[in-house]
């Protein structure tokens, strides 16, 4: 489009109201979702028999902490490159022609780019590591903390003091099981070994946030260091309960457990809208990875205008130009340039336009 001719722009009502929408959409869904999982609450704990009335807060915190983010979830699709990343990694995970041309590829990529997240490895492998041990100590204790929380899972002993034990889930028995067997210590101990997973991780992260340079330069205290100092304190108080509970006879407990809960209540609340959101991004990146995985399937690459170079496939490219044009960016063509060349002509440009001006 030439200069003459500009994009329309939407005028300031217009994109008020626009933002008002995406705000009011927002809203709506984080409160649908909130208001399903207070009714699976509910009903998973069989009206609420199954309910421990002390993990209250936790549940409560729970339930915000899913409002949050799909209220989050809902405004960043709402955004043209989100919005588009969103279409084609759903589109692509759907298609029988991507299954059919490679049926591993889903697995695969859940496997190394959400589980495993290979691609840190390339940056560091002790970075890697440590974010390894954060992300599955935060899954191990998110798999037992919720559904306890929330009384969908109960241990019951038939026998007063143990160490037979019931597991149940929504009032059904599972298993039964000895507390004093291996199996059994790894059930009552699984939160213990995901505070010392998540200590690891975080310790490293918190250590190199003190002594690289890089690191250091561009932290912010509330989104980088705020967020591992909360998983350090909920791990920490979290062990402290157990030792409590086993070396002092319950010495301090309260004290830990008020502790505790205020930790944990905290990072529930503030994980949606800070830097822990990438979670929740995370599989829609997985998405458009699968897009640019079956893109590549076809060949149809697209070479660089200036040099002839590959740039990326031609419906990547596409997919990047159509962004650009949502946002009224009157320079998609840009995209069509490697990014050498690209440098190229932004020096030639300067040479030309700017530092002429001068002699």
């Amino acid at each position: 489009m030439s200069e003459s001719n500009p994009p329309p722009v939407a005028p300031e009502p217009a994109r008020r109201l626009d933002r008002l929408s995406v705000t009011g959409r927002a809203t709506l869904a984080g409160t649908a979702a909130a208001v399903l999982l207070i009714l699976a609450i509910v009903f998973g704990s069989r009206l609420l028999r199954d309910f421990d009335s002390a993990l209250l807060p936790y549940a409560a915190a729970s339930v915000f902490l899913v409002f949050g983010l799909v209220y989050r979830y809902t405004v960043w699709v709402s955004a043209p490159a989100a919005r588009r990343l969103f279409k084609q990694g759903w589109r692509s995970f759907f298609s029988a022609a991507n299954f059919r041309r490679a049926p591993t590829a889903v697995p695969r990529m859940i496997a190394t780019y959400l589980g495993f997240q290979k691609f840190l490895g390339a940056r560091s492998h002790a970075r890697w590591a440590a974010h390894q041990l954060v992300f599955w100590g935060c899954v191990l204790a998110a798999l037992i903390t919720f559904p306890l929380t929330w009384g969908w899972f109960t241990f019951t002993s038939p026998t007063g003091p143990g160490p037979s034990y019931e597991w149940r889930m929504w009032g059904v028995k599972l298993l039964t099981f000895d507390s004093l067997s291996f199996f059994g210590w790894l059930l009552f101990h699984g939160l213990d070994i995901a505070a010392v997973l998540v200590i690891a991780g975080a310790s490293y992260f918190l250590w190199r946030r003190m002594r690289d340079r890089g690191a250091m330069t561009g932290q912010r205290f509330a989104y980088d260091l705020l967020p591992l100092i909360a998983l350090v304190v909920i791990s920490v108080t979290g062990l402290l309960l157990t030792f409590s509970a086993i070396f002092l006879h319950g010495q301090g407990y309260e004290f830990l457990m008020v502790l505790h809960m205020i930790s944990v209540v905290f990072t529930l609340i503030y994980l949606p809208f800070g830097k822990f959101f990438h979670i929740a991004q995370r599989p829609a990146a997985v998405g458009m990875q699968l897009f640019k995985y079956t893109a590549r399937q076809d060949e149809k690459v697209f070479t660089c205008r200036r040099c002839g170079e590959p740039v990326d496939t031609d419906a990547y490219v596409e997919n990047l130009r159509g962004t650009m044009r949502d946002l009224r960016l009157d320079f998609d063509e840009w995209t069509e340039y490697c990014p050498r060349c690209k440098r190229v002509l932004r020096g030639s440009a300067y040479l030309e336009n700017v530092k002429k001006g001068y002699k």
